[in-house]
């Protein structure tokens, strides 16, 4: 795809949700795009290939965060192809954000894209969740943290909730039909400190999306999260 033809495309799918793109920003996510097929025709990162499916399933679907997301640190778990870290850094260049993924190919192709796209503020770390929580550097250091088709929600915030700020939020990207995995993920919220304050119901083209938002009430007790792979394993529930 050219990049006149690519211009035209994505200012109007990101303008269906009251998203406008500076000329920058479009050229970022030209240069994203084009490094990212690139990659993927030697690495696995992604199922999607088609150029407009890559516009609306990825840049446009991660880019709505950025409604929720005005300012501070952001720390994305299981960022794999750069999703959603990379599209809110280029829509909000005032935030810092963390990439981390437990692939190190992964890792390598969002540095890779960090560089080429001369972006500031922004780092990729090859590290598991269960091991990075324990750092104090990294632990309760983020205002938000956000992760995209990670894991169901019960696993999913006993990665995400410990790197909160008391004060901090969650945001969840998920599907459709969210209802019972939210159910099942009452204790483990309330045990690691959070209340669910927001449930977002939006359509992306034919795809109905939700974002669950997390309010970080009190500080996580350390035994959290629990040793690499139980959280997956044994859920809290």
């Amino acid at each position: 795809m050219n990049k006149e033809k690519f211009d035209i495309i994505i200012r109007k799918q990101f303008k269906k949700h009251k998203l406008n793109l500076s000329e920058k920003e479009v050229d970022l996510f030209y240069e994203y795009m084009n490094n990212l097929l690139e990659w993927n025709s030697k690495i696995n990162l992604t199922a999607i290939k088609k150029e407009e499916e890559i516009i609306v399933k990825h840049f446009l679907d991660s880019s709505i965060m950025v409604n929720y997301i005005k300012k501070g640190t952001v720390l994305d778990i299981g960022s794999g192809a750069g999703f959603p870290g990379i599209p809110i850094k280029i829509m909000n260049d005032d935030i810092n954000v963390k990439l981390i993924d437990s692939v190190g190919k992964k890792i390598r192709f969002l540095d890779d894209t960090i560089i080429k796209l001369k972006l500031k503020g922004i780092n990729a770390e090859h590290v598991r969740a269960e091991e990075l929580a324990y750092k104090n550097s990294d632990r309760e250091n983020y205002d938000f943290v956000v992760s995209r088709a990670v894991a169901n929600m019960s696993t999913l915030v006993e990665y995400m909730l410990p790197f909160v700020k008391v004060g901090g939020k969650c945001i969840c990207m998920k599907g459709p039909s969210i209802e019972e995995e939210l159910k099942e993920a009452e204790k483990a919220i309330k045990i690691l400190g959070g209340e669910v304050v927001d449930i977002i119901k939006y359509n992306v083209e034919e795809n109905e999306r939700t974002l669950v938002i997390i309010s970080k009430k009190r500080v996580t007790e350390q035994t959290y999260p629990r040793k690499l792979g139980k959280p997956l394993k044994e859920p809290l529930r």
